[in-house]
């Protein structure tokens, strides 16, 4: 179903800002963050600089496809490291092995946040990133919080529903090509649906913003992404990433 795209009337708020409705949830609490490079709190500061600076316990930052500060390649391993601004470990969740964390690592924190810039497509592995983390949190009975961002393909449904004979690393739950929800909505889809388990989920939701919004993203979500145009675009070319042609990575104009 394709919504008409409406102007921002009012700034859209991210979840982040919204720092009443889950600093008291961290506060006293060993926490661990699954970010990127796009988990800003405001146009000057990271998320993970905000926390650090206020005091929050962060004992760990698990990073998605692209790494922690979204500069690697698609595809591409991402290695464990330290981050040189305030010294907390990095943990890979994409580096060819590590779907989830080792028990060791999970008994380490007791609430994970999630806030992650996605752009509402099957394929983009953020979400699944987030889904198989949800896994183990509901395994080990922690808590999770997912700070939501607008989803700029979010005014439309489109494409088939993946067979699930064919579930992967791009592919994870049985939604259409473009399934037009935010992160937090696809999480409480899939735990409500039964494609992930049940974990306690919170998810602080942005201000101004529904799926009529026209949301530009402030920051590329992929080396790849690096244009609202190809955002737009890439939900259909990216399907021709399975035959010979080029969609133009590592080019000015990528997917267009």
């Amino acid at each position: 179903m394709l919504l008409p795209m409406v102007a921002m009337a009012e700034e859209v708020l991210v979840g982040a800002t919204d720092t009443a409705a889950y600093m008291p949830l961290l506060e006293g609490r060993r926490v661990a963050l699954l970010v990127n490079h796009t988990a800003m709190y405001s146009a000057e500061e990271h998320v993970v600089d905000m926390l650090h600076r206020e005091g929050i316990n962060i004992v760990g930052i698990f990073a998605p496809e692209h790494g922690f500060r979204g500069a690697v390649e698609a595809g591409a391993k991402v290695e464990d490291g330290t981050d040189s601004k305030t010294g907390i470990a990095i943990l890979s969740l994409y580096n060819g092995n590590t779907q989830r964390p080792s028990d060791d690592v999970m008994r380490s924190f007791d609430v994970l946040v999630v806030d992650m810039q996605d752009v509402g497509l099957r394929f983009y592995t953020y979400y699944i990133s987030m889904l198989r983390m949800i896994d183990a949190c509901a395994d080990h009975n922690k808590r999770v919080i997912i700070l939501d961002r607008p989803n700029p393909n979010g005014h439309y449904v489109d494409g088939p529903i993946l067979d699930m004979r064919y579930k992967s690393g791009v592919g994870h739950i049985p939604v259409p090509i473009v399934h037009g929800l935010t992160m937090g909505e696809i999480a409480l889809m899939a735990m409500g649906e039964g494609w992930t388990k049940r974990a306690e989920i919170s998810v602080v939701r942005c201000a101004n913003y529904d799926h009529t919004t026209h949301y530009t993203l402030p920051i590329a979500p992929s080396p790849n992404l690096p244009t609202q145009h190809s955002i737009y675009l890439y939900p259909s070319t990216c399907l021709f990433e399975g035959t010979v042609m080029s969609m133009g990575r590592g080019t000015e104009a990528p997917f267009e």
